[in-house]
């Protein structure tokens, strides 16, 4: 795809200059808004025109059918689909009973902005009417980090010239009218027509609430919203409701210079157990409060928010301006979709939009919590309860498929398997083993001792129980993990997948552990001396495949044996592959769509050698075509620490960009949280080579000649430290707490409050570039150092994402 050039770099924020109405459901998305809890798309406040209207509520959603043309034992019977609830942005324009509409009349200047240190998108336009009319409109919108079911609008209107009679319309509008889908792409979402049935509507004054509820799953929803209005004397205000809408209209004259100005309150509640009034009450005392806040509260509690989050949390990237807004607009993203998640998950979209029906995968486990779990630990811990919850959906499936432990679902929004087609869903049993790793990881970073006890052990036993019934000991004594599917798509129900049986053995160690422990909850689990021994055990015994003759792991049993694909003969219109080849033929030949073997060992760098990492990873490019976008994160770890720190940079850019050059052309369902996580993992365990492993942190720096200076802080403990990587140095610092220990290339270093550490920044020995697939080769990187109001530069045009 062609990047957007009409978005500015600015190392703090993204801003739109003009209209493009082709771009405008991308625009919806980068510009979008959310706090984990409330999501909402950057649709114009007029409402149309629109690429994708969107409103979500995280964890509402309807159910629909999975028909299959030959059943089958333990299939899914349904899946869950994200649905576009209640819009309450909406607040229509009419200018002297013309209509605000940028597809008539002349817009004479339009600009958005989102600025990440305030979390408010800004708009500011100028529209002459098709009769000659011109008024200035700007408005600002927030979706509150500290009010969780608060969002708001301040929105102000100018004549220009001559008197103008002015409607505004604020709206609540249910069932809004979507767009059809995208011509059987298996990456967008179902379309539900009308999913909500209305159950109460009430307007007086200057409010209005309304609640429907799901058809078939059964969710309350409640939306409403509140108005405070400034302007000449002698507006009228009315307020009216019906089934699926609520409307609060506004009128008045404005002469030259005179402004209204209008601030809604929006607040959201929603329930699959509460009555109706408990859900109704709850939003009108959400908006009681918001109203009390009033908007320059909220933007301030906004603001401040957001401040501490910056100062403790920032990657500051010196050399690419570029880069370093891609990256602040990733973590920003990132922080958006989990600040106030509250044991609900992490969608693979957010709440951007969307796309794979707003379904969370195993990316959430693998992706995103590595990164929030040094900068937003109690975000990880909500996710984490959140899958906790789910346990004993989890376990009912693993009773299903005649497993012990539980079998946590491929993607799902409540905690069931929504995944019909099973070689690249049930199989991918990897995902149990992605939950236990980050319960491990936020245990020790965090130091949460209770939160092990109470949720952690649990989901590792349980795990663990599944990989003990999964697995079986060979006759040569071998554990041997058969029949799955690991990260890689292109590859399905294979046996001994690396990476799978890696994951495995660290599950089956941190739930011995963990159960050592913790004794007492342990054998309130069942867990008794046998039952960890056999874990030990299973894990000592874990077969990991080796290539003698070619020196490389196999990403599983044979896979090196497989016939090559004919990168030669695939040309560039026929990516991504899955939608161009079958699953047949894909899953029979040496072809990666993602990293898979190399994001073994990224998260297992001490099951290989050196020179194994440098074998296997230049193997594995000339097999990969990066056809998800999950894939190039991990690529740029990796080549950072094989020493080939140019091409890490081109990957880092790939995976932050991936939005805002919408490289996968898919953007408009919605953001990619994972590459925007895995953007920050290339940086920080890329040229930071952070590896977390064991209880002390490693890093291995080293920066790429395209950049000057990179600074990251990890919150750990009870400490805050800050890494500051130069070419010739790298400085530890302690902004809090009193000491930590962690290795520098090896060396065991101790950072003291009040004394900084520093060593220098190896420089790997030059080597020859590894070699991709004909046309599937990252962009080469030329450092983006512009200012502030340059267009973005251009990023690779190839890349599907998934």
């Amino acid at each position: 795809m062609t990047p957007p050039d009409n978005f500015t770099v600015d190392p703090w924020a993204v801003a739109e200059h003009g209209l493009d109405p082709a771009g405008l459901a991308r625009a919806e998305s980068v510009f979008a808004l959310s706090n984990g809890h409330v999501g909402l798309r950057a649709n114009l406040d007029e409402g149309e025109p629109h690429g994708l209207p969107g409103t979500y509520l995280n964890g509402v959603f309807e159910l629909r059918p999975l028909p299959y043309g030959e059943g089958g034992y333990g299939y899914p019977e349904s899946s869950q689909s994200v649905i576009n609830v209640t819009n309450g942005k909406i607040i229509r324009l009419l200018v002297d009973d013309e209509p605000f509409d940028l597809r008539y009349g002349e817009l004479r200047s339009h600009r958005r902005s989102l600025d990440f240190r305030e979390g408010l998108l800004r708009r500011e336009a100028e529209w002459t009417s098709p009769a000659g009319r011109t008024v200035k409109v700007s408005s600002s919108r927030l979706v509150s980090l500290t009010q969780r079911a608060v969002a708001a609008v301040d929105y102000v209107v100018e004549a220009v010239d001559g008197p103008v009679r002015i409607v505004l319309q604020s709206e609540l509008v249910a069932n809004e009218q979507l767009p059809g889908g995208a011509g059987g792409d298996p990456r967008a979402a179902a379309v539900l027509e009308a999913p909500l049935i209305s159950e109460a509507h009430h307007a007086a004054n200057r409010k209005a609430v309304l609640v429907h509820r799901t058809r078939f799953s059964g969710i309350r929803v409640a939306a409403g919203m509140d108005h405070l209005i400034e302007g000449p004397a002698g507006f009228d205000a009315t307020a009216e409701s019906s089934d699926d809408q609520g409307r609060v209209s506004v009128t008045t004259v404005l002469r030259p210079g005179e402004r209204l100005r209008l601030v809604k309150f929006i607040a959201y509640g929603w329930s699959a157990t509460r009555s109706l009034p408990a859900v109704r009450d709850q939003v009108e005392a959400a908006l009681t409060a918001a109203r009390y806040t009033g908007w320059d509260g909220l933007v301030a509690e906004q603001v401040a928010f957001l401040k501490d989050f910056w100062d403790t949390s920032d990657i500051e990237v010196e050399g690419d301006v570029e880069l370093q807004q891609a990256v602040r607009f990733a973590l920003f993203h990132v922080l958006q979709a989990g600040a106030r998640s509250e044991e609900r998950a992490i969608p693979a979209k957010g709440l951007t939009g969307p796309g794979y029906d707003g379904h969370s995968f195993w990316d959430t486990e693998a992706f995103v919590l590595p990164v929030l779990t040094y900068c937003l630990p109690g975000a990880v811990n909500q996710a984490l309860r959140w899958r906790h919850t789910t346990l004993p959906l989890a376990r009912e499936r693993a009773t299903q498929l005649g497993l012990a432990g539980a079998v946590f679902p491929w993607r799902t929004i409540r905690g069931e398997e929504c995944s019909g087609y099973w070689p690249a869903g049930t199989a991918a049993f990897h995902i149990g083993a992605d939950i236990a790793a980050a319960a491990a990881r936020y245990t020790r970073a965090s130091g949460d001792v209770g939160f092990e006890r109470e949720y952690g052990l649990e989901l590792l036993v349980e795990t663990a129980r599944m990989w003990r019934s999964l697995g079986h000991h060979d006759a040569a004594g071998r554990f041997r993990i058969e029949g799955v599917t690991g990260p890689d798509e292109y590859s399905a129900v294979a046996d001994n997948n690396v990476y799978t049986n890696l994951m495995a053995q660290t599950n089956l160690r941190a739930a011995a552990e963990a159960a050592n422990r913790h004794q007492t909850e342990a054998a309130a689990l069942g867990v008794d001396t046998e039952e960890m021994a056999a874990w030990r055990d299973a894990a000592a015994a874990m077969f990991i495949p080796y290539d003698e003759n070619l020196g490389v792991h196999p990403q599983a049993d044979g896979f090196t044996d497989h016939q090559l694909w004919d990168f030669d003969g695939t040309p560039p219109e026929k990516y991504p592959l899955l939608l161009h080849f079958p699953y047949f033929d894909l899953y029979r030949k040496q072809v990666v769509k993602q990293a898979d073997l190399v994001l073994a060992m990224q998260v297992r760098g001490d099951a290989f050698t050196d020179e194994q990492k440098a074998r296997n990873f230049a193997y594995y490019e000339r097999l990969t075509v990066r056809d998800s976008s999950l894939s190039a994160c991990t690529q740029a770890v990796m080549a950072a620490e094989v020493g080939q720190l140019d091409l890490a940079y081109d990957y880092t850019a790939e995976a932050a960009l991936m939005d805002l050059h919408d490289l996968g052309g898919n953007t408009g369902d919605g953001l990619h949280m994972a590459s925007l996580a895995g953007a920050c993992m290339a940086l920080v365990a890329g040229f930071g080579g952070l590896r977390d492993h064991d209880e002390t942190l490693a890093f291995r720096p080293r920066l790429p000649s395209g950049l000057r200076r990179l600074t990251f802080a990890l919150k750990v403990r009870q400490c805050l430290l800050q890494v500051a990587i130069t070419h010739s140095g790298t400085t530890y610092t302690l902004r809090r707490g009193e000491v930590l220990h962690a290795t520098h290339d090896g060396e065991e270093i101790q950072i003291k409050a009040g004394s900084p550490v520093r060593r220098p920044t190896a420089v790997p020995p030059a080597q020859e570039r590894c070699v991709q697939p004909p046309g599937r080769e990252p962009a080469r990187r030329q450092a983006h150092a512009g200012v502030t109001g340059g267009t973005v530069g251009a990023g690779p045009e190839h890349l599907a994402a998934e």
